[in-house]
């Protein structure tokens, strides 16, 4: 009896060990990478569903309603950096330059809630004594105190709910501002559960191939030469035109290009830290985000 326990508890645990093996090949092979999008991409981690196999590989009305209603963070056309892959039961996730905006810890409510002004002390004597006092000419100078009380009371509720309005509208366009930065994701989806021949980096290639392009961007000019003061020796990395950084650029390599930088800060997006390095150069400030070490993204403001 035992050892038929042992001998289905192995058959169990095999296939489990192989999917966690597959699963870390495919980070290996591409986390980190960069490919060049050939659609657009909402701005949401509901991201784009892919159904290899069928006849309808793609739902493109239901790709259009996401891009409504929650904007575009990817263009067709864009490179983006590759930042997590995950295989789950009956999908593989295929996140891009943070996985779209809406994950575990992500505000995507624009609810703003207030209570109602209470009733103050004095109102809540003068309801009572009204109903005790007979004489008409103190119940009617009690009961006009006590509409000048409800009307400052109506007020209140009236500014209060103003400015729950406006709080709301601000939520909202964080929101859609926060969804335009957070990047998107592939759903690759498998209705019978995701099969072992889809977890291999041809699998994902061929699930994806008419919507990512998966060649390697053209490496820089050897000639060219930084625009920029350079720290250090010729650095490792490979900048872009201009001696600017590019994406896929590791932090040793952006600083080894910039210089030390003079801030850094660190924000969760849903589960990925993003940090954000402030670089002061000759021709500007640079603005460089990184997830794990790899470059996402960068900005320039001229002096």
């Amino acid at each position: 009896m035992r050892l038929r326990a042992l001998v289905l508890v192995a058959l169990f645990t095999i296939p489990l060990a192989a999917h966690a093996q597959s699963e870390a090949a495919l980070k290996e092979y591409f986390e980190g990478r960069t490919v060049k999008l050939k659609l657009a991409m909402p701005g949401a981690e509901d991201g784009v569903d892919v159904y290899p196999g069928t006849s309808k590989p793609l739902d493109f009305p239901r790709h259009a309603a996401r891009l409504k209603n929650y904007g575009t963070a990817l263009r067709a056309g864009d490179q983006a950096l590759v930042t997590k892959l995950k295989v789950k039961a009956k999908l593989i996730e295929f996140q891009l330059d943070g996985g779209g905006y809406g994950t575990s810890g992500d505000e995507t409510s624009s609810s703003v809630s207030v209570p109602s002004a209470p009733k103050t002390k004095r109102e809540q004597n003068l309801e009572a004594e009204l109903k005790r006092e007979q004489d008409p000419v103190r119940r009617r100078a009690m009961k006009e105190e006590l509409d000048d009380l409800k009307a400052r009371r109506a007020r209140e509720d009236a500014r209060n709910h103003a400015a729950v309005a406006e709080a709301q509208e601000t939520k909202k366009a964080n929101i859609r501002q926060r969804r335009l930065e957070g990047g998107s994701r592939f759903n690759i989806r498998y209705n019978d559960g995701v099969p072992a021949m889809a977890i291999t980096p041809e699998a994902i290639k061929d699930a994806l191939a008419a919507y990512v392009d998966f060649d390697e961007p053209e490496p820089a000019p050897a000639e060219v030469t930084s625009a920029l003061p350079v720290a250090g020796s010729v650095p490792v990395g490979k900048p872009g035109p201009g001696g600017l950084p590019a994406k896929g650029m590791l932090q040793a390599d952006v600083d080894e290009l910039l210089g030390t930088p003079k801030k850094t800060s660190d924000r969760m997006e849903g589960r990925l830290k993003v940090t954000t390095r402030v670089y002061p150069t000759a021709a500007g400030q640079v603005t460089a985000e990184f997830v794990e070490g790899v470059l996402i993204r960068f900005s320039m403001t001229s002096n």
